[in-house]
């Protein structure tokens, strides 16, 4: 798709050493998108200035002054474009040795890439787009002094006199640093961008502020030797903070797995969901395809990212927490661990567990298993239950995982073990083998 062979040699890894010191001492699969409505009519609360007026800006290359500088972005106005109605505003930031116009054009995979897939989705779901690619300087992200936060703001100051924008929904997405860049806008502009997808980022054009809610995405690959998941785990748990999620410890693909896993964390602030989505396959990627090392414009992650961008409504925030975007495809390992109430009557004893099987495959599956507080309250449990046809455990989330030959047993982790009578949490896991229906047993201290 012609993304960023280009940029992440050794050459291009060497201009971002450098691009990141230089910004430090400044410092000092097409899936079927969710309805949802394309564009809201003037009037409406979060309409800009530019609603009801003739367009003073068109579909192609613009210019812009900016912090001395002249800066260049790429705009493309949905197809019958009306000055009656306001638009969702969506920017698509390019990584390092990319350009305004890969993000646009979508390289070799053409309109079907264009701007990470989402704009043939845009167009799918009601034509009720804006879409902007800037341009960075050197191809990078690297904001020195804030200047690339600033041209943001050169560039929606533009936008908002002369289109019509719904203010409440203006969004980001970029990759790698395009993914810095965009994470550096949810730290610094919280009240501006609605929600941010950060693919495969690490914290390179910085964080300033960093500090309140925005609803996040994460997608990372395990395999990415650019910039290791460890890096887009630690921006994740930004957010996970700000918007005041259940901590945890989402599950991720096996390595050769060549699948991929959404996750979306229990919790959260009404209104600013955080959304982890880790891969197996492709290495630093926005692209990647289950099944497969490589890449290509059919990847899930556009599906995934456009119905996390859609769900939200005009201005206000949500007033309950989003679930896990609905465009995953039913073979992908997900999880959505509860920390509701259970509506079953409360058990008679400590505690009991309940087990399902959420998704399987050849030769894995990924089990799910709810502990819920009989009538007095817990702080602490475990539950116990047989491996059989040798079955053996990968990984465990939301708990502590002890085996012993066929035996496996969970702990609560520290932020899940106290349960007020009949209330409930879970915890899930990935194993080999096929899936069977376990006899659990729950203890308590």
């Amino acid at each position: 798709m012609n993304k960023r062979r280009a940029g992440f040699g050794p050459a291009a890894l060497a201009v971002l050493v450098v691009a990141l010191i230089t910004a430090l001492v400044a410092y000092g699969s097409l899936s079927t998108a969710a309805a949802s409505p394309a564009a809201v009519a003037v009037g409406a609360a979060g309409t800009s200035a530019g609603c009801g007026k003739a367009p003073t800006l068109a579909s192609g290359t613009h210019t812009i002054q900016s912090s001395g500088q002249t800066r260049s972005y790429i705009l493309r106005l949905p197809a019958g474009y009306d000055d009656t109605l306001s638009y969702r505003l969506v920017f698509g930031f390019h990584w390092l040795g990319g350009t305004m116009n890969d993000v646009d054009s979508g390289g070799t995979d053409g309109y079907n890439w264009s701007y990470y897939g989402l704009r043939k989705l845009a167009d799918a779901d009601g034509n009720g787009t804006i879409f902007v690619a800037p341009q960075g300087n050197n191809n990078g992200w690297a904001n020195p002094g804030g200047q690339d936060v600033a041209f943001v703001d050169d560039m929606l100051n533009q936008f908002e006199s002369g289109l019509c924008i719904d203010t409440g929904q203006i969004f980001s997405s970029g990759f790698s640093y395009g993914a810095a860049m965009t994470y550096e806008l949810a730290c610094s502009r919280p009240t501006v961008f609605r929600a941010v997808a950060v693919y495969s980022g690490a914290n390179l054009s910085g964080c300033d502020g960093g500090t309140q809610p925005v609803a996040y995405i994460g997608l990372h690959g395990i395999r990415d030797n650019v910039l290791p998941i460890a890096d887009g785990r630690s921006l994740r748990d930004t957010f996970v903070r700000n918007d005041q999620c259940t901590p945890q410890n989402p599950p991720e693909p096996a390595y050769g797995s060549l699948t991929h896993i959404v996750t979306a964390y229990t919790g959260c602030k009404p209104g600013y969901p955080v959304v982890w989505a880790a891969f197996d396959g492709a290495g630093h990627d926005p692209g990647p395809i289950d099944g497969s090392t490589g890449d290509g414009w059919h990847t899930w992650t556009s599906g995934v990212v456009w119905n996390f961008f859609t769900q939200f409504q005009s201005s206000p925030p949500p007033t309950s927490p989003s679930s896990t975007p609905s465009t995953t495809p039913s073979t992908t390992p997900s999880t959505t661990p509860s920390t509701t109430p259970s509506s079953n009557p409360p058990p008679t004893g400590a505690c009991s567990a309940t087990y399902s099987t959420t998704n399987s495959w050849p030769g894995g599956f990924q089990g799910q298993v709810t502990v819920t507080a009989g009538s007095a309250a817990v702080n602490g449990w475990t539950v116990t239950w047989t491996l059989v046809n040798g079955q053996t455990i990968s990984q465990v989330w939301s708990g502590t995982l002890t085996t012993s030959g066929s035996s496996a047993s969970v702990t609560n982790a520290a932020y899940n073990g106290s349960l007020q009578p009949s209330a409930s949490t879970s915890f899930g896991f990935l194993a080999n083998g096929s899936p069977s229906a376990p006899a659990l047993r729950c203890t308590s201290p």
